[in-house]
């Protein structure tokens, strides 16, 4: 499987003459709500965005006088067009208007305006600068400003601390109708997302997310529409098998983010001079804590179990650091297969630093604790040597590049 790199991000001209933004308005029988809020939207966006804009009115199979409305506003203002859907969803929706868009930048908020405009602009700015992949707005941030019913508040919460509980996601509000994406990306990560319903927004998050794609949050102030059509319990149980589905795609590996990530190409690459500096740094430091900690339950325990936990306290941070901080990879991807290997070479620095206890033992009937210690420390240089071979050429070589080579080989 090849993996899709996508390319470095860059800050967009400023001499745009297309649209940069394509702002997506989905509507489902809101001939009441349509025409005044895409004229404030408009009129809002005309007043403050500095860049040429569109808003696209992607109707969800209206039944009502929605298309007319729609096909009016487009007649009467230039920046406007509208697109007609045959089925309805949200996330449907989204994925015909995004993929049929030019602009660089692509955004959706809801009809009802219940995010404050003013938020827009730093909603995107993230993404025009080039510093982020994807923005959100966000009711659960420090700095938001939210007016709802106790019912929506809880519903809110409860789905989130769902999320973060069992999909263990870093983000703090899937659901706010408020999101902004920049055009590669979203070419990439659309075929990838299943849902076509409400639950559009958290699947596309969650993959983005895994591929360790950049996330930008925009505190939001928010009123709640009293007028609301979404139907919660239908959409809660939605949610709730939308989140069972990508649970299981993450157990069993399946989640079709390792096919997905981010160019490198605009960071210059890490020397190996660089990184045997940072693998010492993180070597010293994780041998001290090591002798910290080995010193600590020797009191309490035989020498062989006080070795093993202290080193397997040590080996999961030891990972976690050498892969962000020595080798420069970020996001969650592949997290979990670099700590699986990682407890590998672990088992190589116990089988050594065990078995050089043993030896010491059976040479020397009752050894005192600073010749287990120096043992242990030599030992532990020895496969410190061995362990930044294996992080460097096995631990944290792409899964996807050694597939590769083993089909080029094959053929």
């Amino acid at each position: 499987m090849t993996k899709t790199l996508l390319p470095a991000r860059f800050p967009l001209p400023a001499d745009h003459t297309e649209p940069v933004l394509d702002v997506v308005v989905p509507v489902f029988n809101e001939e009441t709500d349509l025409e005044p809020s895409v004229r404030r939207l408009h009129a809002h966006l005309r007043a403050t965005f500095p860049y040429p804009f569109r808003i696209t009115v992607a109707d969800n199979a209206s039944t009502d006088a929605t298309p007319r409305i729609a096909a009016r506003l487009a007649a009467d203002l230039p920046e406007a067009t509208w697109i007609r859907l045959d089925e309805k969803g949200r996330g449907r929706a989204l994925r015909t208007a995004w993929s049929g868009s030019n602009a660089p930048v692509l955004a959706y908020l809801d009809v009802d305006l219940s995010t404050e405009l003013n938020a827009l602009l730093p909603l995107v700015a993230p993404l025009i600068s080039g510093h982020s992949d994807i923005a959100i707005g966000t009711r659960l941030a420090r700095g938001s400003r939210v007016t709802r019913g106790p019912r929506r508040e809880i519903i809110s919460r409860c789905y989130n601390a769902l999320l973060r509980s069992t999909l263990a996601v870093g983000f703090s509000d899937a659901q706010c109708g408020f999101k902004a994406i920049r055009r590669e990306v979203a070419e990439q990560l659309l075929p990838l997302v299943e849902d076509s319903g409400w639950f559009f927004d958290t699947e596309l998050l969650v993959i983005a997310e895994r591929a360790g794609l950049r996330i930008h949050e925009v505190p939001v102030d928010w009123v709640d529409d009293p007028d609301s059509r979404v139907d919660l319990v239908s959409t809660a149980v939605a949610d709730l098998r939308g989140i069972a589905r990508i649970g299981r795609a993450l157990a069993r590996g399946t989640l079709p983010t390792a096919r997905l990530g981010r160019s490198c190409e605009d960071t210059p690459p890490v020397s190996l001079t660089a990184q045997l500096l940072r693998f010492g740094a993180v070597g010293a430091l994780s041998t001290i804590a090591y002798v910290l900690l080995y010193a600590a339950l020797r009191p309490v325990t035989d020498p062989q179990a006080a070795n093993l936990w202290a080193l397997s306290l040590c080996a999961v941070a030891n990972t976690a650091a050498n892969r962000r901080l020595t080798f420069g990879l970020r996001g969650r991807g592949d997290a979990l297969r670099h700590q699986a290997r990682g407890l590998a070479v672990f088992g190589l620095g116990l089988a050594l630093t065990g078995g050089a206890l043993a030896v010491l033992h059976h040479g020397t009937r009752a050894p005192g604790r600073p010749a287990e210690i120096t043992v242990l420390v030599v030992a532990n240089l020895t496969a410190t040597v061995l362990r930044f071979l294996l992080l460097r050429r096995w631990v944290f070589t792409p899964a996807t590049a050694r597939r590769d080579d083993t089909d080029g080989g094959a053929r």
